[in-house]
């Protein structure tokens, strides 16, 4: 998979690919440009911008992939978070959203591709929805498609961002979290809760003498706490961020600090250590969070703006002309053509009619009709290690998944991620394949025959990230 993530002269590129062993084979590249690729998320010339990623991307060892895994700036999408009403029954949330959509948003929901998740603290529910306009997809996928790559997911920043500390959050406490990243010149970074994004707007501000790192953030804690916002926490990341001293700072600023660099390895440690860095070298995490916070999201989230499989509708290059002609003509003509070569037909059937005789009739003896021997099963395209699985708890069961996922391992798969289903009434396990990957629905079922009896089998959008899903249910013991 390619990480891509694109800022207003910046583009990080983060190139993963599976070994034999289950690691990821790591390549990656940055560079900032001089000239403006983006206005307000959007690209400003779509035959700039494609040469700049064109460059960035083959500068590392991609291997053939194509598919692109795109992160772009928050400020490139609708958003809005509301809280559900404790007391709205769970089919009627879509209605809620889409209402709450076309009241809040300035577009129709309509011209968006977008989604929504739901995150319960405490008792609260509050919704998240980030919404993408179909044009700006359409001038993406274009500039993506001059170089042969293909969006398969789309994601804000924020969110990969929020990723990256999401497991420090505990639910007993609401916290305010200010994520930072401090580059050379600049500060800057998004405003968080236990819920999520709290505020879209980015928080940015240029680095000088005057303008000092600790005193900007001390402000910011400061104007939020006039809000009735108390900052409780805040996340440095950033090549700035890899010479502060947390004590020292915490100290300076009045707000309790957590570097990226102890976080990672504390609580995504197994993440860490799945990326191989050619030398040995590690990996380069406070230039790269962005593009590690989306690859720690595609493993453990099923979230995607385009997971529904949206596709735009090709634009012609040329049309013809349209021509006026009259109806009564029109019909005569298909009628007296049809006409004539009904006729043709017929008299052609009739000299080729031969009539049976029944002079000097030999007696035949009927030879036996040879039967077609019934073809052999295709031999797979692919291998059961190049797979990518996802086993979702449908069941209910605590630890059951990593159960499911040892089984497969023993199989010998190899690319599995686990997670829970939406609910956990699922009865009968379901397996959802992409088409293009539809003989690994029966190399599964015969390599599980032992543990299941019967799957409900559905058809897995091409667009996901995952090639089979399998959420299983109280039939797997």
């Amino acid at each position: 998979m390619l990480y891509l993530f694109i800022d207003t002269h910046t583009i990080k590129f983060l190139a993963l690919k599976k070994t034999l062993l289950g690691q990821e084979e790591t390549s990656f590249f940055e560079k900032t440009y001089e000239t403006q690729l983006l206005d307000k998320g959007q690209p400003i010339n779509v035959d700039l911008l494609a040469s700049a990623i064109k460059e960035v991307t083959t500068s590392s060892k991609t291997s053939g992939d194509n598919q692109i895994y795109l992160i772009l700036p928050q400020e490139a999408f609708f958003y809005f978070r509301t809280e559900v009403p404790s007391d709205i029954a769970p089919t009627a949330l879509n209605s809620f959203i889409n209402d709450k959509s076309r009241s809040l948003l300035p577009v129709i929901p309509e011209d968006l591709i977008g989604n929504s998740f739901i995150k319960e603290n405490d008792g609260q529910k509050v919704v998240t929805f980030f919404g993408f306009g179909k044009e700006s997809y359409e001038n993406y996928r274009q500039t993506l498609s001059l170089i042969d790559l293909k969006i398969v997911s789309i994601l804000p920043d924020s969110m990969a961002y929020f990723k990256l500390f999401e497991k420090t959050l505990r639910p007993e406490k609401k916290e305010v979290i200010l994520y930072t990243i401090i580059d050379e010149n600049s500060l800057s970074g998004y405003l968080f809760d236990n819920f999520g994004l709290l505020e879209e707007k980015k928080f940015s501000v240029d680095l000088n003498e005057e303008n000092k790192v600790e005193t900007i953030l001390k402000e910011k804690a400061e104007a939020l706490k006039e809000n009735k916002k108390k900052l409780n926490r805040i996340i440095i990341s950033g090549v700035g961020s890899d010479k502060i001293r947390q004590d020292t700072f915490t100290k300076s600023v009045g707000v309790w600090t957590n570097p990226l660099k102890r976080i990672v390895p504390t609580f995504y440690e197994s993440y860490l250590k799945m990326l191989v860095v050619d030398n040995n070298k590690s990996f380069p995490l406070l230039n790269l969070d962005v593009c590690f916070g989306a690859f720690i999201f595609s493993r453990e989230e099923r979230f995607s703006l385009i997971k529904n499989g949206y596709k735009v509708k090709e634009k012609k290059s040329f049309s013809l002309p349209v021509l006026s002609l009259p109806k009564k003509e029109i019909f005569l003509f298909i009628g007296s053509f049809v006409l004539s070569f009904g006729l043709f037909l017929l008299i052609s059937n009739f000299k080729s009619l031969s009539f049976p005789s029944f002079k000097n009739q030999l007696l035949v003896n009927n030879k036996p009709t040879p039967t077609t021997a019934p073809s052999p099963t295709p031999t797979p395209s692919f291998k059961k290690e190049e797979l990518r699985v996802q086993v979702l708890n449908g069941s209910g069961t605590a630890g059951k998944a990593s159960e499911f996922k040892d089984i497969l391992k023993e199989k010998g798969y190899q690319e599995i991620i686990t997670g829970n289903a939406e609910n956990y009434d699922y009865e009968l396990t379901e397996i959802q394949v992409k088409k293009s990957k539809s003989q690994a629905a029966a190399m599964i079922k015969e390599d599980l025959k032992d543990y299941l009896n019967a799957f409900k089998e559905t058809v897995l959008d091409e667009a996901e990230t995952p090639d089979v899903v399998i959420i299983f249910g109280t039939d797997f013991k």
